[in-house]
């Protein structure tokens, strides 16, 4: 697949897009590469790989892996942050959820004519 200018745009504009190599994105966090290493070995965040075996991260994991580090950087050990910030991010969904179905359901009880 040829990529376009607007294509390559989209990709960027894409929160889920593998965009940043492990080191820009340990420079963006303030952080190590060891400590991107570690929540992805805590399971927190799983980097896509480039074909040359590269870690690549997309917005949304660089988003969770700074909340980790300020949950490590108030003395949550790592393994714990790494816990709770997946425990939010489900709450979250969750959270989400609930809310789709509720306005879904309001509307289906909805009055539908006179």
């Amino acid at each position: 697949m040829q990529v376009t200018p607007s294509n390559a745009a989209d990709k960027f504009d894409d929160d889920d897009y593998p965009a940043y190599t492990m080191g820009r994105a340990a420079e963006m966090l303030g952080t190590t590469p060891a400590f991107l290493r570690a929540v992805g070995e805590a399971r927190l965040i799983v980097p896509l790989r480039s074909e040359g075996g590269h870690r690549r991260y997309s917005r949304y994991q660089l988003r969770i892996a700074a909340r980790a580090r300020e949950l490590v950087d108030q003395g949550t050990p790592i393994e714990a942050a790494c816990r709770i910030v997946i425990l939010e991010d489900q709450l979250e969904e969750a959270l989400r959820l609930n809310e789709e179905l509720r306005r879904s359901n309001g509307s289906a009880n909805q009055p539908t004519g006179p």
